[in-house]
């Protein structure tokens, strides 16, 4: 996904979830007839042949734009999606682009599993992600039945949707909290934050709550919500629980080193991304002055330099992880491997095939040219952040080159 600050003039992107019953069309129909003064279009991603409650289009439809497009008389825009998202989501960037104001959009997931496959539109559709940014997602939860469902034995084979949702959100709203008593709150939001640690939980009765609270909430600008809460990516206590779903958070004041980083992250989403739901974290990488932020959902990364690390502000990354099955140790293991050590250091340079004063070949625009290897795991300042190179070569010629990877394709010996 691009990156544009504070200042990003693409639509907020909220995607709505939660089990049946939770409370979301109450909470949608909430938004659609508040007065807010926002104009936001509400996708129900809904693959039956009912769409949005009935009685209130009927109540409050202004015009019919299109088939799947229904505007609402306080200029809401209602949509039912019985196609492709990415349709849909065109047809918005071409009514916006044709003048129409949008202040945000509420995608519900209504019938799917989990919140992923929506998520990831914005990670894989360029025309999409350059309309629209992905906001942040919002489960809804039953303050008197999700237990029971988190609880629920499912067949092999088969996802438990209700622990996907609260692992998958940016936020919870907790619905219908005046149907259980005070201990029992407590101790369902002891068991969700035991699933997801960094989700902030809001109360709710029969889902009134504030536009705000749901909307522009910045959970996928970790740059914006780490301005506003510093300790955003720390937990809060270890909460234990039997469920397979957990989530983790790591530390790290020393520097990282970037090639172990994504060497470490792509062998981790490639064996096991289907279990990792979601992935976020700002890192401290040696060699930039700059905070390396990154989200994950599954396999799917999106990862950049991004702002400069303040004057006085600690450099300290900080790494979230919340899957099914999730080997505590071992992520910490492999996350202590990544840190930029003397010894690691050390033991990347005696990985190299050439030394010092080896003569070798270089791949130049000339073709192969003749020198002599000067320094060793080199950098200049002009490279990009976190960049190292294996060698700077003196060229028989007296130009100083470096070789990009220790490959044949880019140096070779003489």
């Amino acid at each position: 996904m691009a990156s544009f600050g504070d200042d990003d003039p693409r639509v907020p992107v909220t995607v709505l979830t939660g089990f049946l019953g939770a409370g979301k069309t109450t909470l949608l129909n909430h938004i659609l007839t508040a007065s807010h003064g926002k104009k936001i279009a509400v996708i129900e991603n809904e693959f039956g042949d009912v769409g949005i409650d009935d009685a209130l289009l009927q109540e409050n439809t202004k015009t019919q734009v299109a088939e799947e497009i229904i505007e609402m008389m306080n200029g809401c825009i209602c949509c039912t999606v019985r196609q492709d998202l990415v349709v849909v989501l065109k047809k918005l960037m071409d009514r916006v682009n044709a003048g129409t104001h949008l202040d945000a959009i509420v995608i519900e997931t209504t019938g799917m599993a989990d919140p992923a496959p929506v998520a990831q539109t914005f990670f894989v559709e360029d025309t999409v992600s350059k309309f629209a940014r992905l906001d942040g997602i919002v489960t809804v939860v039953d303050a008197k039945h999700i237990e029971q469902h988190l609880d629920e034995e499912k067949p092999d084979g088969v996802e438990n949707e209700s622990v996907e949702q609260v692992a998958f959100a940016d936020r919870m709203i907790l619905n219908k909290t005046d149907l259980v008593e005070e201990a029992d709150l407590v101790r369902v939001e002891a068991r969700l934050r035991s699933i997801n640690a960094f989700a902030p939980i809001v109360r709710s009765t029969q889902a009134q709550v504030s536009v705000d609270s749901v909307l522009d909430i910045r959970g996928f600008d970790l740059n914006r919500t780490l301005e506003m809460d510093p300790e955003f990516l720390d937990t809060e206590g270890e909460h234990e629980h039997d469920d397979s779903v957990s989530s983790l958070s790591l530390r790290e004041t020393q520097p990282l080193d970037l090639d172990m980083i994504q060497q470490w992250i792509g062998v981790l989403l490639r064996e096991k991304g289907a279990d990792i739901f979601r992935m976020k974290g700002v890192l401290n990488i040696e060699h930039s002055d700059y905070r390396f932020v990154y989200q994950g959902v599954h396999m799917l990364f999106d990862g950049n330099f991004d702002n400069p690390w303040g004057p006085g502000e600690t450099r300290e990354s900080k790494l979230v992880f919340i899957g099914r099955n999730l080997d505590h140790e071992e992520l910490r293991n492999f996350f202590e491997a990544c840190v930029s050590t003397p010894a690691l250091q050390q033991k990347k340079v005696d990985a190299l095939r050439f030394k010092i004063g080896d003569r070798v070949q270089c791949n130049t625009s000339n073709g192969w040219v003749p020198g002599v290897v000067k320094k060793l795991m080199y950098r200049e300042a002009n490279m990009p952040p976190g960049m190292c190179v294996p060698y700077q070569v003196r060229l028989d010629s007296g130009a100083m080159v470096f070789a990009p990877e220790d490959a044949d394709m880019c140096i070779r010996a003489a």
